[in-house]
């Protein structure tokens, strides 16, 4: 079970619906599994939906672009978020613009804290500056 939670997007409690749902015990360590057994795990995190797992147990429910809910693993999540935050810039929300500024977004004040964000954004900004006061003089 816990072999599971090793790769990015399933949990302890989705690691373990998925051995229940393939019959697997709990104990077993990953290099003990057959192929048989692994190609069952694959196949329910591919398709959740079809082994009645429920959709509130997936990690992606009613995807914003296509309305579908779906369990997302390794580097789909990584892609997916990207594509989340491209949307909130284009669309320009507050969430969005945060990002892109390099500053916090969940709410937490900026006057003294969390510096290094904003120190490498501003030191970027100026490298990128005196490169082009550079280039004019």
């Amino acid at each position: 079970m816990y072999a599971l939670t090793a790769i990015p997007g399933v949990g302890r409690r989705m690691s373990n619906v998925i051995c229940k749902k393939a019959e697997i015990e709990m104990n077993r360590r990953a290099g003990e599994l057959t192929p048989d057994e692994i190609e069952k795990i694959v196949a329910i995190l591919q398709d959740p939906k079809k082994f009645n797992i429920p959709m509130w147990l997936v990690n992606r429910r009613r995807d914003k672009f296509d309305g579908k809910s779906s369990q997302l693993v390794s580097n789909q999540i990584a892609s997916k978020l990207r594509d989340d935050l491209e949307h909130l810039k284009k669309v320009r929300t507050h969430r969005g613009l945060r990002h892109y500024w390099g500053l916090k977004v969940r709410g937490q004040r900026t006057g003294t804290t969390g510096r290094g964000r904003l120190a490498a954004t501003l030191q970027a900004a100026q490298q990128a500056g005196g490169k082009a006061a550079k280039d004019r003089g």
